[in-house]
């Protein structure tokens, strides 16, 4: 059995982000000589998750594309974007200074509840599928990475493992 690591850099912006990472994984796959198997998808980040969607022909105006902004806008109805402190329980005045600190955050990187909640719902991770040598993203399937902390611009790390023969 063949495992192979590799990872991906990803730099978000200080709003939700969509970073299509097809092309890289397939070269991963490809690179792996797995023929027969599954490519894990993962992101460490906990504000962060992956997903497999379809290409929508539309954008707005910041270049994401309208299936992933329906998503977000879906999001914001049942997680609002946290915008004070005191919005949620989370994060608490000791976080607060515990992350000022101990990693010299500013109060309002914070304040990126809704970021960790919506990741919790939508998962940080997706398993595909490697048959022949090729993913198997049915007719329309694109694999994406999102950011969705508002508070500030990172690099990002996403992990791929590719298992089988």
């Amino acid at each position: 059995m063949i495992v192979h690591n590799d990872f991906i850099k990803i730099q978000s912006e200080a709003r939700p982000t969509f970073d299509n990472v097809t092309p890289r994984v397939k070269e991963i796959v490809a690179e792996s000589g797995v023929k027969n198997g599954n490519v894990l998808v993962y992101s460490p980040h906990t504000t962060c998750s992956v997903v497999i969607q379809e290409y929508s022909d539309g954008q707005t105006y910041y270049g994401t594309e309208l299936i992933q902004q329906d998503l977000v806008n879906v999001l914001n109805k049942i997680i609002p974007t946290c915008t004070n402190e005191g919005q949620y329980l989370h994060p608490c005045q000791k976080h607060i200074e515990d992350a000022a600190r101990l990693r010299g955050e500013h109060a309002s990187w914070s304040l990126n509840t809704d970021a960790h909640l919506r990741s919790s719902i939508i998962g940080r991770s997706e398993t595909i599928v490697i048959e022949n040598g090729e993913m198997d993203l049915g007719e329309f399937g694109f694999i994406h990475f999102i950011d969705f902390d508002n508070t500030r611009a990172r690099q990002r790390t996403v992990q791929v493992m590719v298992m089988g023969e």
